[in-house]
């Protein structure tokens, strides 16, 4: 059940699968710059299909033998018509979201894939809203825009690799209604069932939607070597089953909102592990952007004079 008690242990949940978003970001860019292979070592390029579907399909054969053999086989069922719940939230959440943010990498570029999947808090607030599950008070869109204008200037938006935008890169477009759905889908599931379970089927629903439309002869074909093969299968770890699990128990304690808000850190782990480990640059701007992103998220867990918690409290990668 949704805890109210400990929003703060909500926090630190988002916050660390934020963080594995960011060390998979850098552990993807480093990679393919071979900044962290040996020298003469790098990868061939992966199609964002098959990053996709690797990751998914990689974390549900991790994960169900694990709670299988703790639970047992009849701990792991659901009823029907939760288990559609389940299934949808791992196609046009998990899955969705996955692909869509990166096919827009590849079309456009990362400031605008994330500038535009972090528009995400925009749509949440507004649907809740409309919903009458929460009222558009000046607190809460005030962090929301804050949390989309830090993650913009925290990627740098307005210098070199601004926005980029072509009839594909609106798929970014797309991947925040994805992590919007899947924030507010989550929801009532969660509130009934423990997260690991939930995140074995969303992940059992993207691997075998995958496997349709990627069947494994064509996966076979792109011709992978072992080298790829172990760097699909971390990153899959990394940017998929550890944060998602840490992201799903986040979701039992914050209101969707909140957590989308503090799901803006993301851009700000992925910059400063970037300029550590990778030497890269923090412009002014970023760091400027930093300190907005930060704001918002303080700003939009501040209590509001005369406006309960919703009853029940319950989204990317990137």
């Amino acid at each position: 059940m949704p805890n109210k008690a400990h929003p703060l242990r909500g926090y630190l949940y988002i916050a660390g699968a934020t963080l594995l978003w960011g060390i998979a970001a850098t552990l993807g860019r480093g990679a393919f710059t071979g900044q962290l292979l040996p020298p003469g070592r790098s990868l061939k390029p992966i199609d964002p299909l098959i990053l996709s579907q690797c990751r998914t399909t990689f974390s549900f054969l991790v994960l169900f033998p694990v709670l299988a053999l703790r639970r047992g086989a009849a701990a792991l069922r659901l009823p029907g018509s939760d288990l559609r719940r389940v299934v949808l939230l791992g196609l046009f959440g998990v899955a969705a979201s996955n692909y869509l943010y990166y096919l827009a990498i590849q079309k456009t570029n990362v400031a605008t894939a994330i500038i535009l999947q972090y528009s995400a808090p925009v749509m949440v607030l507004v649907f809740m809203v409309m919903r009458g599950r929460q009222r558009a008070t000046f607190q809460r869109v005030s962090a929301v825009a804050l949390a989309v204008v830090g993650s913009g200037f925290a990627i740098g938006l307005g210098g070199k690799g601004g926005l980029a935008l072509n009839p594909v890169g609106v798929a970014a477009l797309l991947a925040a209604v994805s992590f919007s759905y899947y924030n507010i889908a989550g929801h009532d599931i969660l509130a009934r069932y423990d997260h690991w379970l939930v995140l074995m089927y969303t992940t059992l629903s993207a691997a075998v939607f995958w496997l349709a439309v990627n069947p494994p002869w064509k996966v076979v074909a792109a011709h992978y070597s072992s080298l790829e093969w172990g760097f699909l299968l971390i990153f899959a770890m990394v940017s998929a089953l550890l944060p998602f699990s840490l992201y799903f128990a986040g979701l039992q304690y914050l209101e969707p909102t909140r957590a989308i808000v503090a799901s803006c850190l993301e851009p700000v782990f992925s910059i400063l592990l970037a300029a550590v480990v990778l030497g890269e640059r923090v412009r002014s701007v970023q760091a400027i952007g930093i300190v907005i992103v930060l704001a918002a998220i303080v700003l939009v867990q501040l209590p509001e004079r005369g406006e309960l918690e919703p009853a029940r409290v319950i989204e990317p990668i990137e």
